[in-house]
């Protein structure tokens, strides 16, 4: 829809071009953002605070621009009898598309709160990473997969299916709404183009109108970017329409995530508040 574009010439910022790559992972385009082949990329909150301590003082410092939605995360199971994380056994596999995904982090901080302190890598062991459309269909075939932490749209593909059911809910554990994706940068790009990142966080809020606005429209552009044979139209509109599915610049969950990591060591100097890790344009609004 050219938001970025529109929003940048309206904010001052001139003239842009934009263009998109994709990724497999949060460390490929970490990399790219580093080498300055990428300027800006969509972060899981706890990959981008890993970026924003490692190179802390620096211009490869990664900084908050904003957010992109807040879409839970949820933990559904194809095994009825699993009605909390204490009913998983050693025998059972949960899948999530990467080790180090915010589904990991989600699912250690629902476990340290089902076990105690220390109780945050009781399930470890049962996680696997596969992506998202091998999770989808390893859980309904109901093979080794007993567990899938998913994001939308496949939560909503997967709770249509009566033999699926959900045991843990992002929201539940963050106590409200938490940040899935955010986009991020290095100071050495945001530094000195203040009134671009700024249009970057109203881009996100024009999009999130868009969405809300207009939702049979978003779900098209979804599936001309994203076709599948399994996700439908429908089903994209269902999460599109879900209340608990958020969109926009503000940011909720990331002192949780932050504080989190301290207390696994992953974090020496945890922000004081999150305003610390997002760029100035972001400060004033409502955010965890």
């Amino acid at each position: 829809e050219g938001m970025f574009e529109r929003e940048a010439q309206a904010g001052g910022a001139g003239e842009v071009k934009i263009a998109y790559l994709r990724f497999s992972g949060s460390a490929a385009m970490q990399d790219a953002i580093l080498s300055g082949n990428v300027d800006v990329g969509a972060y899981g909150v706890p990959a981008m605070l890993i970026a924003w301590e490692k190179a802390r003082g620096t211009p490869l410092q990664v900084m908050g621009i904003a957010g992109v939605t807040t879409t839970p995360l949820v933990l559904v199971t194809n095994r009825a009898e699993i009605k909390s994380l204490k009913d998983f056994t050693a025998s059972d596999r949960i899948a999530m598309p990467a080790l180090v995904s915010p589904q990991m982090y989600v699912l250690q901080m629902a476990a340290e709160r089902e076990f105690g302190p220390g109780g945050h890598d009781r399930l470890r062991t049962m996680v696997v990473s596969l992506p998202h459309p091998d999770a989808v269909n390893g859980i309904r075939a109901g093979t080794e997969v007993t567990g899938y932490f998913s994001a939308a749209p496949f939560t909503q593909l997967l709770l249509g299916d009566a033999r699926i059911h959900a045991v843990v809910n992002s929201e539940k554990v963050f106590g409200g709404p938490a940040s899935f994706l955010v986009l991020g940068a290095t100071r050495r790009f945001a530094d000195p183009n203040p009134k671009l990142m700024a249009s970057m966080a109203t881009t996100m809020d024009a999009a999130a109108r868009f969405i809300r606005e207009k939702p049979e429209r978003a779900s098209e552009i979804y599936l001309a970017k994203e076709p599948s044979s399994a996700i439908t139209k429908q089903i994209v509109l269902d999460a599109l329409r879900d209340p608990q599915t958020g969109f926009g610049a503000e940011v909720y969950g990331i002192k949780a995530y932050a504080d989190f990591m301290a207390r696994l060591g992953q974090l020496k100097a945890p922000p004081l508040r999150w305003e610390d890790v997002f760029l100035p344009p972001l400060h004033g609004r409502k955010g965890t």
